[in-house]
């Protein structure tokens, strides 16, 4: 364990308690300091703990999200979930944060449950310094009753916490929706669905399969992918998944894209990722 805290001065500290204590009093000292410092270096990395923020909701009529999110989902993005989703501020972070799961609570013990509701980023967009636009039906699933969830719809705006989780789309391989932009051979567009997990895509090759030649793509905004000039032939994908620690791991589908692929289709990748 690496603990920053600890300097010159520190050092010099410890050496003056030593001639000034009695060495069991001074031990004891040194010890409860150390597990003082561990706990919070441990606080400040901690990846399973809850953030504060607030949250607010979509503010027209839909139940779902919306189909014009930009993570680039379409209309699949306000059904995914089973219509749990929301836009997001800061963790939109230029796309990488599109598809993310987080738990989001809110923190009245009058309305709300401890569970809060698991909601997928699909959508960039904040309100009245919020992290977090919730759809309405996720917003009112934070609710411990429908009556509780109508006061807070009435809320408006409350106050949350959240943390990152796996998501799970259980009897669901990671599959890709070529964009309708596409246009085969010259140019290919195309998001991904269903990435299980809490790593981040940061980024994807498009390889020919026969002489493994690759081209790196570009994120155009969101979760789209794209190249002009897309390799010849049936296709494979690199895809980089990234932790927040730095850990990082090339993931190549077991199934490829066809040589006729064409815009608007979907491609089941054959793999998923679990952590």
């Amino acid at each position: 364990m690496h603990y920053p805290l600890i300097s010159f001065a520190f050092l010099v500290f410890v050496l003056f308690m030593l001639m000034m204590v009695p060495t069991l009093q001074f031990l004891l000292f040194l010890s409860g300091t150390l597990l003082f410092m561990q706990t919070l270096a441990e606080a400040a990395t901690c990846s399973d703990c809850f953030i504060h923020s607030r949250a607010a909701y979509y503010p027209n009529s839909y139940e779902n999200g919306t189909d014009t999110g930009r993570c680039g989902y379409g209309s699949f993005g306000a059904t995914l979930n089973g219509g749990d989703v929301s836009a997001v501020s800061d963790l939109y972070r230029d796309g990488v944060g599109c598809g993310a799961c987080y738990q989001v609570r809110c923190t009245d013990s009058h309305y709300c449950t401890d569970k809060g509701v698991t909601i997928v980023v699909t959508d960039h967009g904040s309100s009245h310094n919020t992290d977090f636009i919730l759809s309405r039906r996720a917003f009112g699933r934070m609710a411990q009753t429908t009556d509780a969830a109508a006061s807070l719809m009435a809320l408006g705006v409350v106050d949350v916490e959240y943390k990152r989780v796996s998501c799970n789309y259980p009897n669901k391989n990671i599959t890709i929706k070529i964009d309708e932009s596409s246009d085969h051979p010259s140019y290919m567009g195309f998001v991904v669905w269903y990435q299980q997990g809490r790593r981040d895509i940061t980024a994807v090759h498009l390889c020919e399969t026969q002489n493994f030649a690759c081209k790196v793509l570009d994120r155009s905004y969101g979760a789209v992918w794209t190249t002009t000039s897309p390799p010849s032939g049936p296709l494979s994908l690199r895809m980089l998944f990234s932790e927040e620690g730095g850990d990082e791991t090339w993931v190549v589908p077991v199934n490829n894209i066809p040589n006729d692929w064409k815009a608007g289709q979907t491609y089941d990748t054959g793999v998923q990722v679990n952590s």
